[in-house]
């Protein structure tokens, strides 16, 4: 079983897949009680028709009207699949890169991805409760799918700003951090963006295969250094690395369509993306659970370091998790973060779990120093 293959108790009624459905239709007790999250059960007409269906609710899941007729008659509830939407509300697992970049030969705007945003944008605008609603629906489901990833795996996060650029030392620093921190056996975690989020993915990519793989992919993806100009060109540059060296290592990205003119990067191999930015930014800190590494960014970033920052300074997640700023200079004169962390930890239990460390490849140790 691979680390990404975990599932959690509480999600042990859930059904995924057709392969799922049919294992449990034919137990004893059928469907009773079990939530079917976006399976197309239009040729499962005959064995809902013969099922136990009390208590079970199907979500988004295609069927024929007299099977769905049958099903609300044992007792089942049965939400429809909503037409007309770039993406699937009920969904019941995470993204994939080429999920949400299908069609990009024909321009990134035909994508999933673009027009999911799209569609945000235009719902945002009008306040549509309706809208609202299937929102909310999609990002739990991501949360939910999320939750069973990532049981009993020991995930890090790595914050840091989308503006890094490809072909740069930092860029580089950021790629071997992620394939350090992949290869001691942590989850890389990141926002699933570009610039240092990418690079951190990258390296978790890179870590099943020998060194200078990493050095070879730097030098490719360097020809495009980032997604302003053209986002397909940026993103057909990563698939391209990919398509060289299949197979890489697991990692997870955490994007959101809130800032959706910064493209979910292709790295990161399950992708929570969320439409609501707060959740998002909760739900990636949260599941961090091994620590966080911060490298240098700028509002986005800062933000993230005081919502990790308070919940460890309350204990309310229990006991603080490690938290490693990465660059002093930044984080002491031209963001100076580290004096008011410094300050909020002084005397409590969070003290022994923070850590200012001038270069990238100091932050490993330093986790490991904290605990994490």
């Amino acid at each position: 079983m691979s680390q990404f293959q975990s599932h959690h108790a509480s999600h042990d009624r859930e059904i995924e897949s057709l392969a799922e459905f049919d294992r449990v239709v034919s137990a004893p007790g059928g469907l009773a009680h079990h939530r079917v999250q976006a399976v197309d059960l239009t040729g499962r007409t005959d064995a809902l028709l013969a099922a136990d269906a009390t208590g079970a609710v199907f979500l988004g899941c295609p069927m024929e009207p007299r099977a769905a007729a049958g099903v609300r008659a044992t007792g089942a509830l049965v939400f429809p699949p909503i037409p007309g939407l770039p993406f699937d509300p009920y969904r019941g697992r995470l993204y994939s890169p080429e999920e949400l970049y299908a069609r990009l030969d024909e321009g990134y705007e035909t994508t999933p991805d673009a027009l999911a945003y799209d569609w945000f944008q235009q719902t945002r605008a009008d306040g549509d409760v309706f809208a609202s609603m299937l929102r909310a629906v999609h990002d739990d489901a991501v949360s939910d799918a999320l939750d069973e990833l990532v049981a009993g795996l020991r995930v890090v996060g790595v914050m840091g700003g989308h503006a890094m650029a490809r072909g740069t030392e930092e860029y580089a620093g950021a790629a071997r951090l992620g394939r350090e921190l992949a290869r001691a056996g942590l989850t890389v975690a990141t926002g699933g963006g570009p610039g240092a989020m990418e690079a951190a993915n990258l390296g978790a990519y890179a870590a099943p295969f020998r060194d200078g793989m990493l050095d070879e992919a730097l030098m490719l993806l360097a020809k495009v250094p980032s997604f302003t100009r053209s986002i397909a060109d940026w993103a057909r540059s990563a698939f391209e690395v990919r398509g060289r060296w299949p197979g890489g290592g697991a990692s997870i990205g955490i994007p959101t369509w809130f800032y959706g003119h910064e493209p979910p990067n292709a790295f990161a191999t399950h992708i929570a993306k969320y439409f609501a930015n707060a959740t998002r930014e909760d739900g990636l800190l949260a599941r961090s659970t091994a620590g966080v590494v911060f490298l240098p960014g700028a509002a986005g970033t800062l933000q993230e370091i005081f919502d990790n920052a308070t919940p460890n300074y309350y204990e309310s997640r229990g006991e603080p998790t490690p938290m490693v700023l990465v660059d002093r200079e930044h984080w002491t004169r031209t963001l100076p973060a580290w004096p008011l962390l410094q300050s909020l930890a002084k005397g409590r239990p969070m003290e022994s779990r923070i850590a200012l460390v001038d270069r990238i490849d100091e932050a490993p140790d330093a986790l490991k120093r904290l605990g994490g």
